[in-house]
């Protein structure tokens, strides 16, 4: 598995790479404790958010 990391420009659709192409091994399961926390916005915590 590869991976790219670029920008694109809105206006002109132009590329710039911002680093090259990586071989990267995929995990065989993530490391839960890196997750980010859940979110205690008001819109998440009352269920409006989905």
């Amino acid at each position: 598995m590869t991976i790219k990391v670029y920008e694109v420009d809105r206006a002109t659709g132009a590329r710039k790479v911002l680093r090259e192409t990586e071989q990267v091994v995929p995990v065989a399961e993530p490391i839960w404790s890196s997750a980010m926390a859940p979110c205690e916005c008001p819109r998440c915590t009352n269920g409006i958010a989905s």
